[in-house]
């Protein structure tokens, strides 16, 4: 049993969104409020059918804003929105999950949450409308979660096993007793735990009967004497917790209690939870600790992993086919699905790379150095009068011969990519038979085309010979002051930046570069 589909209509930023997922790793990725964690929020509020949770939250939270404001410009009882979520299963046993009621009329298996207007306060609800202050009545909403099949979905018979861990509320008390609470509760039947419940409240009157006796005894035969609590915010569920060698996590670092947390949700088996729901599982780790958990989710078997996240490492690492990309300033999704196995395969074993944030830019400029990328936002800034970043253009550096898997997926999502790279000796093979399969409207390759001019440094040179003589030359004995600029790159660069910057001239094909890109 997998999720294979979640739909939502007027749910936090999205009027409307749809996502198919993968059967095993599902990694979503996205910048700030692009939406990552309202889906798995959804996922959540779906598996648990608890209408208390909806309640907790609060459907002003929950309702897309602006709907609620399109609503006012009609104000009446018959435009009032819906709130509606729905996931689709691949295949379950039972037939109830099973029917048309859904947004799409067809047969899925699958439940849904719907909040609508109450139809027996529709009264109420025309009153209050009529009195125009902009106050929408959420109150008069109902909240039902349905099978597909037309039944009731009762989330208290937990016919859906998952946990969602956030480990952005990592040092949060409630956010820990949550979690151990909820980890318990998948990992024991009913009856296991009303055995435990009694044996605890038992080992808790026996401490009381027999521990608390002479103490009692030393305080007199008054009416006041020492007990321990025993109601339901003292109870077993309440006192759990979860130790590392004999030690409460609670009372681990940040990180260590990340980890722990992820790692024993992971090894969980198959009858104790069919659904993982990580928020930014990375907060608070250390690389190493990074690498580890990668390993532990790569492990992971027959359990569903929804993952929010905004690492590199952990997005290329699981494969970036499994990625589902959102972005703030739009409400649709994109994976990378089709992304060919070698590309996939290189960003799972390539270094630190940056494809995050080149999958989530709208345009980029690809360099190959150090150099060029010490000096082009530089030379952005002469050339256009503005800092790239604050128009929406990164500047990201890349071995030359990882062109082409950036390349593809700039073209898989339509990125506007310039990439500029050196001739190294023969522009018509490195530069235009290299790449004629991967240059297209959003994404085109600058050169030098005179093979003489082999590389950047040795261009930029020829156009600024005195500033770069009158620099480097008082220091230089037996090489040139081009060899010294080819053999010191990084260095040069810093220096031509930091002194000469503002009087620096161009290349050409960096200047067109920046031209192309940033024309509309």
């Amino acid at each position: 049993m997998n999720i294979t589909k979640l739909r939502a209509f007027n749910f936090k930023k999205f009027q409307f969104i749809e996502i198919d997922f993968k059967a095993k790793t599902n990694v979503i990725v996205g910048d700030n409020e692009s939406g990552k964690s309202s889906i798995l929020l959804a996922i959540d509020l779906l598996l648990s059918g608890s209408r208390s949770k909806v309640e907790t939250l609060g459907l002003d939270t929950l309702f897309n804003n602006n709907v609620i404001q399109e609503f006012f410009k009609s104000n009446t009882y018959e435009t009032l929105p819906c709130l509606i979520i729905e996931i689709y299963f691949d295949e379950m046993d039972d037939d109830q999950f099973y029917g048309q009621n859904n947004s799409l009329k067809t047969d899925y298996f699958g439940i849904s949450l719907v909040c609508s207007p109450m139809e027996e306060s529709s009264k109420d609800i025309v009153e209050i409308l009529n009195e125009n202050n902009s106050n929408f009545p959420f109150e008069y909403y109902s909240i039902s979660f349905m099978k597909f099949g037309g039944h009731p979905y009762l989330g208290f018979r937990k016919e859906f096993k998952h946990i969602l861990l956030d480990n952005t509320a990592i040092n949060n008390e409630y956010a820990t007793n949550s979690y151990v609470k909820t980890l318990y509760n998948s990992s024991v039947s009913s009856s296991e735990k009303n055995k435990h419940l009694f044996e605890y409240r038992n080992y808790k009157l026996d401490f009381r009967e027999n521990v608390l006796k002479e103490l009692n005894s030393k305080a007199g035969k008054g009416k006041y004497e020492f007990s321990i609590k025993n109601n339901t915010k003292s109870n077993l569920e309440s006192d759990l917790t979860i130790t590392e060698e004999n030690i409460d996590i609670q009372n681990r670092g940040k990180g260590r209690q990340c980890f722990i947390k992820t790692e024993f949700a992971l090894q969980k088996n198959d009858a104790e939870l069919d659904f993982i729901l990580l928020e930014e599982p990375e907060n608070h780790l250390s690389h190493i600790h990074m690498h580890n958990l990668i390993e532990r989710l790569n492990e992971s078997k027959n359990k569903q992993l929804f993952i929010a996240t905004h690492s590199n490492m952990i997005s290329s690492r699981l494969d970036l086919r499994n990625s589902i990309l959102l972005n703030s300033n739009s409400v649709a999704s994109i994976n990378l699905s089709r992304l060919t196995d070698a590309t996939a395969k290189f960003f799972i074993k390539s270094p630190d790379n940056n494809i995050l944030e080149f999958i989530l830019s709208k345009k980029i400029i690809l360099v190959e150095g150090d150099a060029e990328y010490i000096l082009t936002e530089k030379f952005f800034e002469i050339i256009t009068g503005k800092k790239p970043n604050l128009i929406g253009i990164h500047i990201i550096s890349v071995g030359g011969t990882s062109f082409k898997r950036y390349m593809e997926v700039a073209n898989l999502l339509s990125i506007k990519t310039a990439v500029i790279r050196d001739n190294d000796g023969n522009y018509e093979n490195n530069c235009i038979e290299n790449y004629k399969e991967y240059v297209s409207e959003y994404v085109q390759v600058f050169f030098e085309p005179n093979n003489e001019i082999n590389t950047f440094e040795i261009s930029l040179y020829q156009l600024n010979n005195k500033i770069c003589d009158e620099l480097f030359s008082p220091r230089l004995r037996t090489r040139s002051v081009q060899k010294y600029m080819l053999d010191e790159k990084t260095d040069c660069a810093y220096e031509l930046l930091d002194l000469k910057g503002d009087e620096l001239v161009i290349p050409n094909y960096i200047k067109e570069a920046i031209i192309w890109l940033t024309k509309d």
